[in-house]
């Protein structure tokens, strides 16, 4: 559990989002919806961990979450 607010998780999401959109990424293709990239990144930054625990706990490779 992230101590983040939803406000702050619901703005990445947007910008994760926009930023897709404006390089036109079809919906479907990718690893992580923008929400669970949001809290890969967020849990990433708050928790200072390396990045194998957040990648096998969102069920992704390592190579997806450098991404």
């Amino acid at each position: 559990m992230l101590d983040v607010g939803r406000p702050v998780v619901a703005y990445l999401v947007r910008l994760l989002a926009a930023h897709r959109r404006a390089l036109g990424t079809p919906r479907r293709p990718r690893a992580l919806t923008p929400v669970r990239q949001a809290l890969l990144v967020l849990r990433r930054f708050r928790d200072d961990s390396r990045i194998t625990a957040p990648a096998r706990d969102h069920a992704v490779s390592r190579a997806t979450a450098y991404r």
